[in-house]
């Protein structure tokens, strides 16, 4: 597991993004996991940047997202599908038919579920999973008590999430109870976890699931599992860790490739 505190939000969004454009220059069908919410905004403009400016190429790539709400159709202003192509994929020169996102409007969620394991596992795993976390410590829409086994699922949502969430609605009523998302499990297949955190009210959860015990109700602390992955962090967010400083020495000494 390593540990990057970057002075600000800026800095851990293209950290993110030069970590991503590298391994895509190498790879160029790389298979990528994406999130949604505030947090992978920065690091999608800065793509989009990579991409006009020094012709970061999607074309091959293939992605497939984390999660999104049971019941909300893909032209709704706040599902994920809509999310992902007004904030990255309208942007880029990707495939549409290599974009993979949950359907929330699934007839047997169930049966979709399944279906869309087997598309991860037929493209050959992800190579590399982007998270962000929620304040009571999940990843995706695996809430606290998940299990650290799951796979992609119906979920239904805590009410810390639903609150969390209802900015971006007009009200908490309007904030779907239910999300199809991928398990604990299935994100720990992925080959890389880059999981990014900004601001102080994420520091606790953040220390929790660096430092704590690792435990389904802090979803995110299963990567501490993980044999690849990369907490990016802002000093807000960084500041309740205990190693604080020895994570970022490590960072700054860690030999580099010339």
């Amino acid at each position: 597991m390593e540990v990057i505190i970057k002075g600000d939000y800026n800095g851990i969004s293209k950290e993110a993004a030069a970590y991503i454009a590298d391994f895509l220059y190498h790879k160029p069908n790389a298979v990528l996991g994406l999130a949604t919410g505030s947090t992978p905004l920065g690091l999608y403009k800065e793509l989009i940047r990579l991409h006009a400016d020094e012709g970061l190429d999607f074309s091959k790539v293939i992605t497939f997202n984390l999660d999104e709400y049971v019941g909300l159709p893909p032209s709704h202003d706040q599902s994920y599908h809509f999310f992902m192509w007004q904030n990255l994929f309208s942007h880029v020169n990707i495939n549409p038919e290599n974009v993979h996102i949950p359907n929330g409007m699934a007839k047997n969620v169930t049966v979709f579920c399944s279906w869309y394991e087997e598309e991860i596992e037929a493209y050959g795993g992800i190579d590399i999973q982007v998270l962000g976390i929620g304040t009571d410590g999940h990843i995706a829409f695996n809430e606290p008590a998940s299990s650290l086994g799951s796979r992609t699922r119906l979920k239904t949502l805590t009410q810390q999430t639903i609150d969390d969430n209802a900015r971006f609605f007009k009200n908490a009523e309007e904030v779907p109870r239910y999300a199809i998302t991928m398990g604990v499990g299935t994100i720990m297949e992925a080959r890389t976890c880059i999981l990014l955190a900004s601001g102080e009210s994420k520091a606790d959860t953040v220390a929790k699931a660096i430092e704590g015990p690792v435990t389904s109700m802090v979803s995110a602390s299963a990567l501490q599992l993980h044999p690849n992955a990369i907490f990016v962090l802002d000093e807000p967010a960084a500041s309740a860790l205990e190693l604080h400083d020895y994570y970022r020495w490590v960072y700054e000494n860690k030999p580099r490739e010339s």
